[in-house]
């Protein structure tokens, strides 16, 4: 065996003439039985007839057969753990001689893991101040605003108009329906504002309105696109006071300081989930910068296109069909591939750090995540669960829960610096 580089090996194999005989009589005889022939009867053309006009397919089953068998046999007897599939080269198959190969391929990498615990990383337990508080309030009483109708009158800067909006040109998919407009906000595109100041409930007119390239609809974003608008209704917004029936209304809260510090235990989880997010990504970081090992290429390879199918996933979910892209796979590849060599290092060391730890998700773990996305998609948990398991989903949410524990792990036990 010759290294080639870093995970990459080659292998030279032999296959006994007694092994090419065997399977090519057993290829042959299966022919046999398969064919038809003119002037035979199924399965009584002769030998050497068969083996004369299907000598091409004869000769690709043999290897169909015998090559990868063989193949499995060497790279077991020497306890190597293949990655991807070979490449063959330097085929010799020739009458009355043994077959020779050359396999190239390449192996799962030995991760000598060095310190884990005790890793320093910046991380500080967040505090909720009370101005986040009061804008969590101020959004919660914004949710519970009331729209009371107005007296028909010319449309003023800060009202609150439903409008009637149907697209006549520049979209795809048409647009025919009611939206409230806040006239002179911030979100309002300026088009929208000068169409409604001074308008009248029921006046029909035509617009265009061109939106921004990064506007958030991706339908929409850098389109001109022409509207018939009717102002339909002017409304008042009226925002409940801050007190207990808000509060009782909310939930099960007795009184507003019984909602408040529920609130604001809400926020210091978020904050803290976020923070200890950061950090954890700075542990990884850390891990991957400390140990170094060569990564397979086809790890790297289904990393990446791991990745690009999560963004054309995020794209499609954005009303975009990704087929209509001009993408440069190439160029893709290539910016992705940093990220996916840093992804497949981190999974490697939380794989072995896990092994070490005995870390392992639970049945009851895995259980609750399945429950959990049955809930997600209303569903049975029965139903959600066959699905899983049909598209072998319950082993990477098994896998997913145990890297989790890990990075938990990591975190727990580093030494965390404000």
């Amino acid at each position: 065996m010759s290294t080639v580089e870093d995970c990459k090996r080659s292998l030279e194999i032999e296959i006994p003439l007694e092994e090419v005989e065997r399977a090519r009589e057993r290829v042959t005889s299966s022919l046999k039985q398969r064919v038809r022939l003119p002037g035979f009867r199924p399965g009584k053309a002769p030998t050497n007839l068969i083996q004369s006009r299907f000598e091409s397919e004869i000769r690709s089953e043999v290897l169909e057969v015998l090559l990868p068998q063989a193949f499995r046999d060497k790279v077991q007897a020497q306890g190597l753990k293949v990655v991807g599939t070979p490449d063959v080269s330097d085929l010799k198959f020739e009458a009355g001689q043994p077959i020779r190969f050359k396999a190239e391929f390449e192996i799962a990498p030995d991760v000598e893991l060095g310190e884990y615990r005790g890793l320093p990383v910046k991380y500080q337990e967040p505090t909720v101040t009370d101005e986040d508080l009061d804008k969590r309030l101020e959004s919660m009483r914004e949710g519970k605003a009331d729209y009371v109708n107005l007296d028909p009158r010319p449309i003023e800067n800060g009202d609150y108009v439903l409008v009637h909006l149907k697209t006549l040109a520049g979209v795809g998919e048409a647009i025919d329906q009611d939206i409230q407009i806040q006239v002179g906000a911030e979100e309002t595109l300026p088009g929208f504002n000068a169409a409604l100041l001074g308008a009248s409930p029921d006046e029909t007119k035509e617009i265009e309105i061109t939106y921004p390239e990064d506007y958030g609809g991706n339908k929409l974003a850098g389109k001109t696109v022409r509207f018939e608008l009717t102002p339909k209704t002017l409304r008042k917004k009226e925002l409940p006071a801050l007190d207990d029936e808000f509060a009782k209304d909310l939930g099960d809260y007795q009184n507003f300081d019984e909602l408040k510090e529920a609130v604001r235990k809400t926020i210091f989880h978020e904050k803290q989930y976020v923070a200890q997010q950061e950090a954890k990504e700075e542990l990884i970081d850390r891990l991957v910068e400390a140990h170094s090992f060569p990564i397979p290429e086809a790890y790297v390879d289904r990393q990446i296109e791991n990745q690009v199918r999560a963004q054309l996933r995020e794209i499609a979910g954005q009303g975009v069909d990704p087929s209509t892209l001009q993408l440069d796979w190439a160029k893709i590849k290539e910016k992705q591939r940093d990220k996916a060599l840093r992804n497949v290092k981190a999974s490697l060391l939380m794989e072995k750090i896990s092994e070490r730890e005995g870390i392992k998700a639970t049945q009851d773990e895995v259980d609750r995540e399945v429950q959990r996305i049955a809930r997600q998609d209303r569903e049975a948990v029965a139903v959600t669960r066959a699905k899983l398991e049909k598209d072998g989903a319950t082993d990477r949410i098994a896998s997913h829960i145990q890297t989790q524990k890990t990075l938990q792990f990591l975190f727990d036990q580093s030494n965390k610096q404000a």
